[in-house]
């Protein structure tokens, strides 16, 4: 029976634009290889894509990943995939999600629960064969979006009259949702600037702010993620404009003293915002003169390899640098030995700090792009086999002055240069 009323009362019969895109993920994808494999494991199993592909289709955006909801267990989607030869992974099997891989694209499936006890990063589940139970334990309502392989949604909590309206709706009571999982709050910033066409709400902002110091309880890694996906957002700069989600982001984040910076961006930075990498963004909102990026380096875990980037950038704005010194003869030092991204970093740097656009440094930019790290032509085997310099101090001081000249000459040397060290 709740089946039945499921689909009388619960769905949206779309002939429109959403229910034909929907239908082209299934055809056009592998999807469909999925909603055979489980749609026939039983009688009664059934699996709808869900989330994030479904919003952004009724917001008529690109799609990135697909999602899906089932009503099978785990090692049900496990058997149904096996069964069809399809290629999986148990990527969050505890909290009941399964990734398949079909033809280079991932998958994740993800089984219908509840929570049973929440502490505000983890969640203790039950798994569910209940649409609706499924829906209500979600975040927002325009997160709780189904559909079946046809276009057909099933959308218990309107939110696909939200996602009109422009309304960022928690499900349920919106401390309880906040409770479960701190990080929603970071996700509101996220859904308000993409999807929201009115004013933030005074009790949703008072609600947030009593609970922020919930945020201490998650990981860096969530939270940098989290934020990654602001700032992937065609609506970062939105952000900026909005004084309250500031104010968020500086409660969550204050590490992040420059944000204010991103108020007053150049023309070139403005049009350049969405080519620069999140390491790279996160230098402009953590560097600042003082040791604020070693305390952000300590509050959050990063590879080693960024954490070398940041500090990079970080040393060499240390110094006072102006704009008399990007010249290519000291551009030139730093690209030898600190490599190509360093050099486009501090450039870069350098740009979307400026208040103006500075040609020179566009024309530098441009210059050192693709510009791979030149190779010394002589090496310390070289002058020991044409100069009888015995290997030791000696051919260590000479090859290093003749390098720092090939350098300072824009890599090039000649042999004139060469005998005068060798002779000196």
């Amino acid at each position: 029976m709740n089946n039945f009323l499921d689909k009388i009362f619960l769905r949206y019969q779309n002939l429109d634009y959403i229910s034909k895109n929907l239908k082209d993920i299934t055809t056009n994808t592998s999807a469909n290889k999925i909603f055979d494999a489980i749609n026939s494991y039983s009688e009664n199993s059934e699996v709808r894509y869900v989330g994030g592909c479904v919003r952004k289709i009724i917001k008529k955006e690109a799609i990135d990943d697909i999602d899906l909801a089932t009503n099978l267990k785990p090692n049900e989607v496990c058997e149904a995939l096996k069964k069809n030869k399809i290629d999986y992974y148990e990527t969050g099997i505890e909290h009941g999600t399964i990734t398949a891989l079909i033809d280079k694209q991932k998958y994740e499936i993800t089984s219908l629960r509840k929570d049973i006890l929440t502490d505000g990063r983890h969640a203790k589940i039950e798994f569910s064969s209940d649409w609706k139970e499924d829906a209500e334990r979600r975040d927002f309502s325009i997160n709780s979006i189904y559909s079946d392989k046809n276009g057909n949604l099933f959308d218990p909590n309107n939110g696909k009259k939200d996602l009109e309206e422009g309304l960022i709706n928690f499900i349920g009571d919106t401390e309880n949702r906040i409770k479960e999982d701190y990080l929603r709050i970071l996700r509101y910033v996220r859904f308000f600037i993409n999807y929201s066409n009115h004013k933030h709400r005074p009790e949703i902002i008072k609600i947030i702010k009593r609970n922020i110091d919930g945020i201490s309880k998650l990981s860096s890694e969530r939270l940098l993620d989290e934020f990654k996906k602001i700032t992937n957002s065609k609506n970062f700069l939105k952000l900026f404009e909005d004084d309250l989600s500031l104010e968020l982001l500086y409660l969550i984040f204050p590490q992040f003293k420059n944000l204010e910076n991103f108020k007053k961006l150049n023309s070139y930075a403005k049009n350049n915002i969405f080519n620069i990498d999140f390491i790279f963004l996160l230098s402009l909102m953590v560097i600042d003169g003082t040791d604020n990026t070693e305390y952000f380096l300590y509050k959050f875990n990063i590879s080693k390899i960024d954490q070398k980037r940041l500090k990079m950038i970080n040393s060499f704005y240390n110094e006072g640098i102006n704009i008399k010194k990007f010249t290519k003869k000291n551009l030139n030092k730093y690209l030898y030995y600190n490599g190509n991204e360093a050099v486009i970093d501090i450039i870069n740097f350098k740009i979307f700090k400026s208040n103006k656009v500075e040609k020179k440094l566009i024309n530098l930019l441009e210059y050192y792009k693709d510009k791979v790290i030149p190779i010394i032509p002589i090496t310390a085997k070289t002058l020991m086999n044409d100069f009888n310099i015995p290997e030791g101090k000696t051919l260590g001081n000479k090859f290093k002055s003749i390098e720092e000249i090939w350098v300072n000459n824009g890599f090039k040397i000649s042999d004139k240069q060469v005998q005068k060290v060798i002779k000196s």
